[in-house]
């Protein structure tokens, strides 16, 4: 019950929305109670009585009573829709804020596919509830209270007759309620599974061509939808069962109703119209229960996907994101002092890494792949935090500095040059959000970018494409380098920066990163070891230990890693 309060406290918000929507319903059940009222009319008097004079006025009476009923039902269903999806709107916003608040370790471990399946379908389902609720659920508990009483109010003992069955169907769905909550959570986490395998084959769609595997692909597909079907039999089998059982018994009262109802209008104990007003009670006495089977449906899927966005909101935020120091003067100055970070407890990525980086140094990190290269430049942009020793910057401990400032003052070019679905214009402005169109243009000039993208029709206006598809590994890694030129961070991060660039483009984005350099401090990672051949200090990096550091000649002559890396880089 505290994952629903949580969902009910949503509708706070909105509550002027919540009551004329709770007004509205309960008006519409009060006005079903003419309907069983002018039906005994009919009988007793208009029939009965043969009162031909009342016949129109109680028509009239009972049709009145349909079409306000109707009207407040469609208003009701048109705010209900209203409601449901600005709750709607602000859970996702909520969930969303809190994913990009949360620590990138967090994201190594949750696939892309299973994140979106919380977004996308867990956020309307836990609104679901609310609106339904406010929508069916008060609603019917309402109106069968209501008619129950307006029943005893006319003929206790037929009352009692009609409800007798009642006892045995609540026990029936609160034992179903009980045994379904699980599967309706593996049905539910079957299908985020199935979402996150759907993701990745999307996303690696030009790998499964290229290597022919889409039989494979679509078998590893067709055994998740499967078990998705499985799950979700488990849940109807059990509904197929339970609800038919449930109608039959509660059907069963509209026999025992009419039976005795007809037994006691023999013996003269009461009108003919009561039993005839009772039939046309049961309708609506027993509508609420009716909808058990789908209000139960809702409640239960509802509250597993609650849980499921609840779980993330109830994580905690990335600490430091925006507290912690802001010096007003940032030179540049890094120094690492025995510094440590493990992935994995049993297996450090780099362990007592102590270097100094003055300001306006250049500072390569060279070694084999897998030597911790990446995982220093992410401990300098604070995406993990040291487990050992510590880094400073301009003598302030790195985990002092809100991660915010830290991040505005870095410029980080990675690997994996991404550019979002969007026009480059944006794409750049990620950097600089109050960039000029001319300051835009002037850091393509430098990254070596502006002819092909003047090339282009739209110009700066060109959408990029998922994940930057409509360009090439080189051009989106010139465009990167442009985005951080444009930002024009004092710390700069460039991590494999080069890589996708043919000789010529290579050579031309190095007199830019050259000249970007210059004034402040930089850390480059390169496979291509020409690249770094002008670093104020080059360090070797081998199985997360710094082995060795110096200018490229002193390192050449002493024999060791760097220089066999340098002898295999000249044999390629």
């Amino acid at each position: 019950m505290s994952v629903l309060s949580r969902v009910f406290k949503l509708v706070l918000k909105y509550p002027w929305r919540a009551g004329i929507s709770l007004a509205m319903a309960v008006a519409c059940t009060l006005l079903v109670l003419v309907l069983p009222t002018v039906t005994q009319v009919l009988v007793d008097d208009v029939i009965g009585k043969r009162r031909e004079d009342l016949l129109f006025q109680t028509a009239a009476l009972g049709i009145g009573a349909i079409f306000i009923r109707q009207v407040l039902f469609t208003l009701r269903t048109y705010g209900n829709n209203a409601l449901e999806q600005r709750l709607i709107h602000d859970l996702r916003r909520a969930l969303y804020d809190k994913l990009q608040r949360l620590p990138i370790k967090w994201f190594d471990t949750h696939s892309s596919g299973e994140i979106m399946s919380r977004v996308a379908s867990d956020v309307p389902s836990t609104d679901r509830v609310i609106v339904e609720t406010i929508d069916q659920a008060i609603p019917a508990v309402l109106q069968f209270f209501i008619m129950a009483g307006w029943m005893f109010y006319h003929s206790w003992e037929l009352t009692l007759v009609t409800l007798a069955p009642l006892p045995i169907i609540g026990l029936i769905t609160t034992l179903y309620s009980k045994r379904a909550e699980p599967r309706w959570r593996e049905s539910s986490e079957a299908s985020a599974a199935l979402n996150a395998l759907l993701h990745d084959n999307l996303a690696g769609i030009r790998q499964i061509k290229a290597y022919t595997v889409e039989p494979e692909a679509l078998d590893r597909f067709d055994a998740a939808s499967r078990h998705v079907g499985e799950k979700h039999m488990r849940v109807m089998k059990g509904q197929s069962i339970v609800w038919p059982g449930v109608s039959l018994l509660a059907e069963s009262g509209i026999i025992l109703m009419l039976g005795c109802g007809a037994w006691w209008v023999l013996q003269g104990k009461m009108e003919a119209g009561t039993p005839m007003a009772f039939l046309v009670a049961w309708g609506f006495l027993f509508d609420p229960i009716s909808r058990i089977n789908n209000l139960t449906q809702l409640y239960l899927g509802g509250k597993v996907a609650a849980k499921r966005v609840f779980d993330i909101l109830d994580l905690p935020d990335e600490t430091h994101l925006t507290e912690g120091e802001r010096p007003a003067i940032f030179s540049g100055r890094v120094v690492f002092e025995n510094a440590g970070f493990s992935y994995d407890p049993d297996s450090p990525a780099v362990r007592g890494i102590s270097l100094v980086a003055e300001p306006g140094m250049t500072v390569a990190l060279v070694g084999p792949t897998g030597a911790g290269k990446s995982t220093v430049l992410n401990l300098l942009t604070r995406f993990y935090e040291t487990d050992q020793g510590r880094i400073l910057l301009d003598g302030h401990p790195i985990e002092s500095l809100s991660k915010e400032w830290l991040r505005d003052h870095t410029g980080y070019v990675t690997q994996e040059s991404f550019l979002f679905n969007t026009s480059l214009r944006d794409n750049l402005r990620l950097a600089k959000p109050d960039a000029t169109d001319d300051e835009i243009w002037s850091a393509l000039e430098s990254a070596n970018a502006a002819h092909f993208v003047r090339e282009m029709p739209e110009q700066l206006y060109t959408v990029a494409g998922e994940r930057g598809v409509r360009f090439s590994g080189g051009e989106k890694q010139r465009l990167s380098i442009a985005r951080a030129l444009l930002k024009n961070p004092p710390l700069l991060l460039l991590d494999e920066a080069t890589s996708a660039l043919d000789n010529e483009t290579e050579r031309l984005v190095q007199q830019a990163l050259e000249t970007l350099r210059a004034d402040r401090t930089s850390f480059v990672i390169a496979h291509r070891l020409s690249t770094v051949r002008k670093a104020d200090l080059i360090c070797v990096l081998e199985d997360g230990k710094l082995v060795e550091s110096g200018r490229h000649d002193d390192l050449l002559g002493r024999g060791g890693l760097y220089s066999r890396l340098c002898e295999a880089s000249i044999r390629e």
